[in-house]
């Protein structure tokens, strides 16, 4: 069967319309989720609550779940189905420091798991293996391209997720995103009685920050190079002998990353250089890779998002990052970001978060859940996926 094939199925087909109907039919369990997780926001790494209720969902429903997962106490993995083709439906639940959900990860989660319970009755049957991954720390600490290197995703034939925004996109693109911690170590000093025998610490990465403005009028028009300082000193009275700094740095290409990174590191070693202090340059975390769209799943999922009344996508340049590129560049993913907001908001800002538990957020939640589901099985029949025809659910799905 090909992909037109597939496309030009009839909305009611038995399994469509009967995983249609089991999303609904989770309706109010996959909403109170939502909610739950966004009433109790958690940073990076422990999301112990998030993660912990959608294991117990998705157990009640008849999965196997292993949590933690692969070195990660916020990480889970939750499998049904013994079929030859292996889905993997990814969730994220982690939260914005001061913002709360205002990237609407609770949708993501429920959302997934929607999906997958979608999904389990009918997996023998067509001869797919769902893997369910919770995934933490996607805000900062590239929960992903952990597990991706721990071995969570092997095997895997393909990945999907979906995420808010204030706008519709069915081939999402990212920035790859490097981070940097900047620590530079001076000598304290009196300003007025010996302000000669003091090394400003906080000077030095004011040289570094005039430094990097500089250099952005030579960089490409779409790399950036942004950040924060952390700490400048603690009192006007004394030579500040310690500042720090968070900077990210984003390309189009992960391939550029690295030049990008080189010249941003010699501004800062400048400014040590400038006052006489010494610096620190460290990776906080792992890179995220700039995303790769599969174009066999975007197409099933770009007409099941159509048959569900979705709007119609429109086509962005890269405007943030995740650690699901990590995922695209080694497994046939795709990442639909939907419409939550119609442009009123967007993501990490507090008016987002509000937007998160909206009528529109829990309609795209269950949109969602579909057309995955729905896309899901469409690819497993195109990877001919070969079921028992004895899986739960049998032939009345």
């Amino acid at each position: 069967m090909s992909v037109a094939d597939l496309v030009d199925r009839p909305s009611a087909d038995a399994d469509r319309a009967g995983i249609r109907a089991r999303v609904l039919a989770n309706r109010d369990e996959l909403l109170a989720l939502s909610r739950r997780i966004h009433a109790h926001p958690e940073l990076a790494f422990a999301e112990h609550r998030a993660a912990g209720w959608c294991a117990e969902l998705l157990r009640a429903h008849g999965y196997t779940v292993t949590a933690p997962a692969y070195g990660l106490d916020t990480a889970f993995v939750a499998s049904i189905g013994s079929g030859p083709v292996t889905v993997a439906i990814v969730c994220e639940y982690d939260a914005l420091p001061g913002l709360g959900h205002a990237c609407g990860h609770n949708l993501i989660a429920a959302a997934g798991v929607g999906a997958a319970l979608a999904l389990g009755p009918v997996a023998d049957r067509l001869g797919l293996t769902v893997r369910v991954v919770g995934t933490p720390a996607e805000e900062r600490g590239a929960g992903k391209a952990l597990l991706l290197d721990a071995g969570a995703f092997d095997g895997v034939d393909a990945a999907m997720m979906v995420h808010p925004c204030p706008f519709e996109v069915a081939e999402f693109r990212s920035f790859a995103l490097g981070t940097l911690s900047v620590e530079y170590l001076g000598t304290a000093a009196h300003p007025s009685l010996n302000p000669h025998e003091g090394r400003s610490a906080a000077d030095a990465l004011t040289v570094a920050q005039v430094a990097l403005g500089l250099l952005g009028r030579q960089l490409p028009v779409d790399w950036r190079v942004h950040g924060i300082t952390t700490a400048a000193g603690t009192s006007p009275n004394a030579v500040p002998e310690r500042a720090t700094a968070e900077y990210e740095l984003r390309t189009t290409d992960a391939a550029d990353l690295a030049e990008l990174r080189t010249r941003v590191e010699a501004c800062f070693r400048a400014g040590a250089l400038a006052i006489g202090c010494e610096v620190r340059l460290s990776r906080p975390e792992p890179d995220y890779l700039d995303f790769r769209t599969d174009p066999t799943l975007i197409a099933l999922w770009r007409a099941n998002a159509r048959e569900l009344g979705r709007p119609t996508p429109v086509e962005r340049p890269p405007f943030a990052c995740t650690d699901m590129g990590n995922v695209s560049h080694v497994i046939p993913t795709i990442h639909p970001v939907l419409d939550i907001t119609a442009g009123a908001s967007g993501p990490h800002e507090p008016a987002f978060a509000e937007a998160a538990i909206s009528p529109a957020a829990e309609q795209a939640l269950l949109d969602g859940a579909i057309a995955m589901a729905w896309t899901a099985a469409d690819y497993t029949i195109l990877r001919g996926g070969t079921g028992t025809g004895t899986g739960p659910g049998g032939a009345a799905c």
